[in-house]
């Protein structure tokens, strides 16, 4: 796994109505984002910025891309550390601050992921496989933003 590692994409613009962008309000923001031997994965701008709100867009694909390393990330730090995980769910929440000039950019992320671990005696380790996921997580360390985590977790049953 140590190295270098390559990822590729395609993305097209599916938005022509017919004229291209002849002007602001004359093209849609629809896109469809490939990688080979995967489903295409319909994209848009967001609402406010005269995107398809029924696509997913760049701000929840990034939203979407800490919370699932995070996840996967965290489940592999508990297998380290002898913690059983049967269940993770996280509601992810990012602040986005428009300057007003048209560009922008995230100024915070929060995880909050609910875990339950097979038994009580877990809990404290699976509490401490939180930081060790958050220095494991690819993209976190690829951002240049704070990604915070507020877990709670429980024992089953």
């Amino acid at each position: 796994m140590p190295g270098t590692h390559h990822y590729r994409l395609n993305a097209r613009w599916t938005g022509n109505r017919g004229t291209g962008t002849s002007g602001y309000r004359d093209y849609d923001r629809d896109v469809t984002l490939t990688v080979d031997g995967k489903p295409e994965l319909r994209g848009s701008a967001d609402k406010p910025f005269r995107g398809d709100p029924e696509r997913w867009n760049p701000e929840d694909m990034l939203l979407a891309a800490l919370s699932e390393c995070h996840l996967l990330s965290y489940l592999h730090a508990c297998v380290v550390a002898g913690v059983v995980v049967v269940s993770y769910e996280d509601a992810a929440e990012g602040t986005m601050t428009d300057d007003g000039s048209g560009a922008g950019r995230f100024t915070d992320v929060l995880l909050t992921p609910r875990v339950v671990v097979a038994d009580a005696s877990m809990i404290p380790a699976a509490e401490a496989a939180h930081a060790t996921a958050h220095e494991w997580c690819f993209i976190a360390n690829s951002v240049n933003f704070p990604v915070r985590h507020h877990a709670q977790i429980t024992a089953a049953g």
